[in-house]
């Protein structure tokens, strides 16, 4: 029976939408079969949410099983958006109509919020205030992240400026809940030990865009914590650890029940699952994010130390963390319990280290140098989490061929989120988003903070508050948007186009012109300093702007520049704030672009069909 349905279905379906009224001839045959045939015809998948719609207008017996919490619309919103499913729970009771009705006018809102964001931003960075429309958007949040997820997957080379937006706002919304939720976190008392959660949140803050939570990180240290179960029952099978239930929190107090737990873990991170510290690539702030620690199966000293500790906490050995300067380390307590303790009754683990025990003379070897006792004492959860953002912020001041410095504003972010009144990192702050050119206001805000906690800041925060509010005047002055045509005579040197891939004949990369002047606009300074006069033709000739593949945005002469013969997408991230779509030969500028260079593209077209045509011509 059931495979006849199978092979009937989609030949029963478009009848069902084909008929208008239950007297149409075999309607009635069709709506006497079994509910569970029926609504198998109606969940195959043929049909649309208006088709349904249709369908359950017909008669009575088809409304009731095309009911808003029934299994047809579930189906609907299963198929349209299966990403949501996770956020149901199967024992609630959900009107899947009315969700279906919610998210898909949630993704109308979003689209529309996104194909208003190059015209309104075009010419400037996103303002702090131009996410408030979707901050005021009615309906759950997920929704709205959802249409966003979907913009970025659309497939293709095309829709480029609409996933450049798309991704800016889903990186905004997500960082925000994420920092709310780290503010929350930071206000549990001092023994709240959940040194994971705290590292999770700043990965997540710093990888908003990457499907990242502690349910599936946990559930990975899980799965080492069984390999270690299985090492440690080979060592001892009476072992307590092995007894342990999923989410108890108890501890085993015998010295030589614990070593036999850490000899389980050695032999499995470090021998069987090969984890080990990243000596090679010790700067890269992959290193601190736990899922990278996982992926990668390496870090540096603090991440390896969360790992090392999670997984002895959950078999029953209290190891607590220790802020050793220049190497975090782990104690584990050998004295006996109720007794007053020195540094000396413990031994020192160096996760980074293959899980080595070290002694305090051993330690101080590891750093080559004497340090004093309270730099061997436990630190709680926000101090881990001060050390691990304190990285991230020093592996963002090296920064350097990333232009927009996000590591570092994001680590700036996550710090003073716990420590908001850190005067020297607010000054950072309000320094780098002024040399950036973006959020003015939030400069004057903040600078007005620096100055209430700390007055004798006055020269510097005075400085920058005179050149932010010049900055402010200087965008009300701006009047229209400057049109360059190539066929206005003071352009008639110009030989290239906005979209073209073009290569630089000196260093070699790899770029897209997004625009061009018909000679050098920049100031003496920078002529000298880049030693302009030493080319051929100087400063006199047409110069243009280019987004180059390493990310980086350039001003290049005309001289220095040529056809790349074998073109290719350049992986630059602003690419979609200037154009629409890649053709495998070329960009199309978007609508804003266009309106500034109107006369481009006809010539792209034009050297295209030239260069690349010949090209293909010359090759068969």
């Amino acid at each position: 029976m059931a495979a006849a349905v199978v092979d009937s279905a989609m030949e029963v379906v478009p009848a069902l939408v084909e008929e208008a009224a239950p007297e149409a001839a075999g309607l009635s045959c069709l709506v006497n079969l079994p509910g569970e045939v029926l609504e198998y015809i109606l969940c195959s998948g043929s049909l649309t949410a208006a088709d349904i719609g249709r369908v359950s207008s017909t008669c009575r017996r088809l409304r009731e099983l095309c009911q808003g919490s029934g299994k047809v619309w579930k189906e609907q919103f299963r198929v349209r958006w299966p990403s949501l499913m996770k956020h149901y729970s199967p024992t609630d009771y959900v009107n899947w109509l009315e969700e279906y009705k919610v998210r898909q006018k949630a993704g109308l809102e979003a689209r529309k919020i996104v194909a208003s964001f190059s015209k309104r931003f075009f010419s400037e960075h996103v303002p702090c205030n131009g996410f408030s429309d979707i901050e005021n958007l009615e309906g759950p949040e997920i929704f709205f992240e959802d249409e966003l997820v979907c913009i970025l997957n659309m497939e293709g080379r095309k829709a480029l400026t609409w996933k450049y937006y798309a991704k800016k706002i889903l990186y905004y919304l997500r960082q925000q809940k994420i920092l709310n939720n780290l503010k929350a976190f930071l206000q549990q008392p001092d023994d709240y030990e959940s040194y994971l959660e705290g590292a999770v949140y700043i990965d997540q803050y710093c990888n908003p865009l990457s499907d990242i939570s502690l349910k599936d990180i946990q559930a990975q240290i899980d799965s080492i914590v069984e390999l270690v179960c299985k090492t440690l029952r080979g060592i001892n099978s009476r072992h307590p650890s092995l007894a342990f239930k999923a989410g108890e929190s108890s501890m085993i107090m015998e010295i030589e029940l614990q070593s036999q737990v850490l000899d389980a873990m050695n032999h499995v991170l470090y021998d069987q699952l090969k984890f080990k510290g990243n000596r090679m690539d010790y700067y890269n702030a992959l290193n601190l994010y736990m899922h990278q620690v996982l992926i990668r199966r390496t870090g540096i000293p603090i991440s390896m130390s969360l790992l090392y500790l999670t997984i002895a906490r959950q078999l029953g050995v209290p190891l607590e963390p220790v802020n050793f300067p220049s190497h975090f380390l782990l104690r584990w307590c050998q004295g006996a319990e109720g007794t007053t303790l020195d540094i000396f009754d413990y031994i020192y683990i160096d996760a980074f280290g293959k899980g080595k025990q070290l002694t305090v003379k051993e330690c101080e070897y590891l750093i080559g140098q004497h340090v004093t006792a309270a730099l061997y004492g436990v630190v709680n959860v926000k101090k881990v989490l001060q050390r691990m953002v304190g990285n991230l912020l020093s592996l963002g001041k090296r920064e350097g061929i990333d232009q927009s410095y996000q590591l570092l504003r994001d680590s700036l972010d996550l710090y003073l989120a716990m420590y908001p009144d850190q005067v020297q990192l607010l000054l950072l702050q309000a320094r780098l988003y002024f040399h950036l050119g973006i959020w003015p206001e939030k400069v004057l805000d903040i600078l007005q903070h620096i100055q209430t906690l700390d007055p004798g800041q006055h020269g510097a925060v005075g400085y920058l508050v005179q050149h932010t509010l010049e900055h402010i005047e200087r965008k009300k002055e701006e009047v229209g948007v400057e049109v360059k045509l190539r066929s206005h005579e003071k352009h008639r040197d110009v030989c290239y186009s906005i979209g073209l891939i073009m290569k630089h004949k000196r260093y070699g990369y790899n770029c897209v012109i997004y625009g061009w002047d018909p000679t050098c606009m920049m100031g003496h300074e920078w002529i000298r300093n880049m030693n302009v006069h030493s080319l051929p033709h100087g400063h006199h000739q047409p110069f243009y702007n280019v987004l180059v593949e390493d990310g980086s945005c350039r001003y290049a002469a005309q001289e220095n520049l040529e056809y790349n013969v074998e073109p290719q997408e350049i992986s630059h991230p602003d690419v979609g704030r200037y154009f629409s779509e890649f053709t495998g030969t070329h960009y199309i500028p978007n609508a804003e672009l266009e309106i500034r260079y109107p006369e481009d593209l006809e010539s792209v077209y034009e050297t295209v069909q030239n260069i690349y045509s010949a090209k293909k011509e010359n090759v068969e």
